[in-house]
């Protein structure tokens, strides 16, 4: 059955699928506004840090005071919810004990309560949908694992650039095209000198809080980003960082193609990202070998190959994201998550840092994120840029230089650093 005639009845017998969500920032509110237009779905539990910025939201929404209940307490938020009303807390941890819900959404961006919330949900075998591709690529294959175990669905959001670059992967290769490029557009060249106070003003004009749109300017996102569909689908980054070359449309399958074609890619099956006129679209360039379907994608405008561009263009964030609770709730299935470690996204530093300094957040002015294949990345025996904030410098690093076990060592009591030496042990084992 369409997803979309599922919310409809559900809709009619008043039995919609009720979300949880935790962090109500720019993209988390959005959520918030999209579920109210739909049919079929409500999100109506929220946790953030600040009550307030759940408040403004549903005030934004018409929602009347007598019909929000703010609390910590697990039997006045389950009385609160079988009342028909909105919970409002600041315990995220308590959404995940909610019977009252049929899924969570994590939109913090933090590693950190990611995998906090990620885990508890599913301790509590309740589906999970990660708007923070942050925690999945640090510890992904862990919560996919511990998941299917558990039978819930464990899954990263559609809607940001990972789910429909996995989408574009799936539709070709379930026709039998080769892929052998999966990418992004990107706004600009990458900044590494970005700070979140230099990112202030421009920030304060989009509503952004200047650490992400830092983050965005870094690289780092990017490169988390494209290390989830490198984790999704055994893609791997050309060369550390990727290429990032500035290509627009209409010769992405000119130049991410492979280097005997005339291309730049040394490798057939890679991630990267374009800072030509590509943003906020995503693409895929295919190939296959029969003349006969070449022949059928150049009279459907596709060009005479024999490389083709699938290309979406646009990626809608927050908006998309119910297609993914959907899937999860109505069909049990997951839109994109990491099955194994093909890449990883190391620390770099951003600055000078002395022995003895900690280092901030994704996005601070501390660290950014590079892609790296995970094998070459573990001989280096890099710091996974998930666990990094606030771990410690043990010696001077120059600016540009990795972060690695042996001048850097993580904050070992944070729950995601934990989760991460499970996830190491597993895959040792595996290997």
């Amino acid at each position: 059955m369409e997803l979309y005639e599922h919310l409809k009845k559900r809709q009619a017998k008043r039995n919609p699928i009720r979300v949880g969500l935790v962090g109500c920032g720019q993209m988390g509110s959005g959520l918030v506004h999209i579920t109210n237009q739909m049919a079929g779905m409500d999100t109506v539990a929220i946790s953030d840090i600040d009550p307030n910025r759940v408040l403004t939201t549903l005030k934004e929404m018409a929602v009347p005071a007598s019909e929000i209940c703010i609390t910590d307490r697990l039997d006045e938020a389950e009385d609160a919810l079988n009342a028909g009303k909105f919970l409002v807390t600041e315990d995220a941890l308590l959404l995940a004990k909610l019977e009252s819900l049929d899924a969570v959404v994590e939109a913090t961006g933090l590693a950190e309560i990611g995998s906090l919330v990620a885990w508890n949900c599913i301790q509590h075998n309740k589906h999970i949908i990660m708007l923070n591709v942050e925690t999945d690529v640090t510890v992904g294959p862990l919560l996919h694992h511990l998941a299917n175990e558990k039978g819930c669905v464990y899954t990263v959001a559609s809607g940001d650039e990972p789910g429909v670059c996995k989408m574009l992967y799936n539709f070709a290769r379930t026709l039998g095209f080769e892929v052998v490029c999966v990418g992004k557009g990107k706004n600009n060249p990458i900044d590494f000198d970005a700070t979140p106070e230099s990112c202030r003003e421009e920030a304060e004009s989009k509503g952004m809080n200047p650490k992400m749109l830092s983050a965005f300017k870094d690289g780092s996102k990017t490169m988390v980003e494209m290390a989830a569909v490198s984790n999704a689908t055994g893609f791997v980054p050309d060369i550390p960082g990727m290429h990032g070359l500035r290509v627009d449309v209409p010769d992405l399958n000119k130049v991410l193609v492979p280097q005997e074609d005339g291309g730049v890619l040394k490798h057939r099956g890679c991630v990267d990202y374009s800072t030509g006129k590509v943003a906020p679209g995503v693409f895929a360039i295919i190939t296959t070998p029969d003349p006969h379907i070449r022949t059928d994608m150049q009279f459907l405008a596709m060009g005479p190959g024999p490389y083709y561009t699938l290309y979406r263009p646009f990626h809608l964030c927050n908006v998309e994201t119910p297609i993914s609770i959907a899937e999860a709730v109505i069909n049990h299935k997951s839109t994109i998550l990491s099955r194994r470690m093909v890449s990883e996204v190391v620390t770099i530093a951003k600055r000078n840092l002395k022995a003895g300094e900690k280092v901030g957040e994704i996005g601070s002015a501390d660290i950014l994120g590079r892609i790296y294949i995970y094998q070459e990345a573990r001989a280096f025996k890099a710091i996974p840029l998930g666990i990094a904030p606030d771990g410690k410098a043990v010696k001077d690093i120059a600016k540009g230089e990795m972060l690695t076990e042996e001048n850097f060592t993580p904050h070992s009591s944070k729950f995601v650093y934990k989760l991460r030496q499970m996830q190491d042990a597993q895959l040792k084992v595996e290997d």
